[in-house]
């Protein structure tokens, strides 16, 4: 680590020692909104019990022995990481990032990500212009469980089975199939495997599980849907992690029957809302979205560096 030291003036930019790293964190903390302050918490809480040597990814500036800064790449599950900006600005922000990046390949990570708002500019030509690429602009939707899409009525006999009934090769399968062809994510569907991606959707709740959904019709051998849902109790919301359809039984109304049945769930368990984000390029779903009641709400754009 000590090959990525930089000297900026009268400030260094290290490795966080230990006895440091709780002002680090706060630092990091007080430079995000509070929805970000809750995911880094989370972040942080499942690091508490790791050895120091899991801490590689953070960095601070010091000004004599004065934190002025830090950075963050927090490590993921299947060699990925997530980006934790500082607060500082100017050369020491640089600094921070550059140091980051260098961190980032040296350690050969598969991806380091960040989502920034599409008004945060000035952020995103800096982090371009360290080397980061645009991987996927995304439309955060909203809608009360209460919708529905009208006229559903299947012209075959669908049923559901537990995510966890199926083998871990016909999970791979589906997932597989249902991202052929598909409009969401493209450059990052050609980066992460199907192991990358579910191993994310975990990340993002280890329970979830519970609540995800493989969808059969009754003459096929195996199943043609999937349905990955996520309680977010906190807010009394749930989130649509992923849906879809394989290629053969596209254009047959199952989108609509899934979406709806996703609806349902989440009114049943008492949550108000659902939850979901979508490719901007991807026209077809939002349109169905949108006659579901989904109304946009927010819009992130995702940048990485791939080591």
């Amino acid at each position: 680590m000590e090959s990525h030291k930089h000297t900026v003036g009268s400030s260094w930019v290290i490795p966080c020692p230990p006895e440091k790293r709780r002002e680090a964190l706060l630092q990091l903390a007080a430079a995000h909104d509070p929805a970000q302050q809750a995911a880094l918490s989370a972040g942080v809480k499942a690091m508490q019990q790791q050895p120091d040597a899991q801490w590689g990814g953070l960095w601070i500036s010091l000004e004599g022995q004065q934190l002025t800064g830090a950075i963050w790449v927090q490590p993921l599950p299947l060699n990925m990481a997530q980006l934790w900006l500082p607060h500082v600005e100017g050369v020491h922000r640089n600094a921070l990032i550059e140091t980051a990046r260098a961190w980032v390949m040296d350690q050969q990570l598969t991806l380091c990500n960040i989502e920034i708002a599409p008004d945060a500019t000035r952020t995103k030509a800096q982090l371009l212009a360290h080397g980061m690429a645009p991987l996927v602009s995304l439309r955060c939707l909203r809608a009360a469980t209460d919708n529905r899409l009208p006229g559903m009525t299947p012209a075959v006999s669908l049923r559901w089975t537990p995510w966890e009934a199926l083998t871990p090769t016909q999970q791979h399968a589906l997932l597989k199939a249902v991202e052929q062809a598909s409009l969401d994510s493209c450059v990052l569907r050609e980066i992460l495997s199907v192991e990358d991606l579910l191993a994310g959707f975990y990340q993002q709740d280890a329970h979830a599980p519970a609540h995800w959904y493989a969808l059969w019709v009754d003459e096929s051998p195996t199943p043609v849907g999937v349905l990955l849902l996520a309680p977010r109790h906190e807010v009394n919301r749930w989130e649509l992690m992923l849906m879809g359809v394989v290629p053969e039984w596209r254009r047959q109304g199952l989108g609509r029957y899934i979406l709806n049945d996703a609806l349902a769930l989440a009114q049943q368990a008492g949550a108000h809302e659902l939850l979901l984000s979508v490719d901007q390029d991807n026209t077809p779903a939002f349109d169905l979205y949108s006659r579901a009641g989904f109304t946009e709400y927010a819009q992130q754009h995702v940048l990485a560096w791939r080591g």
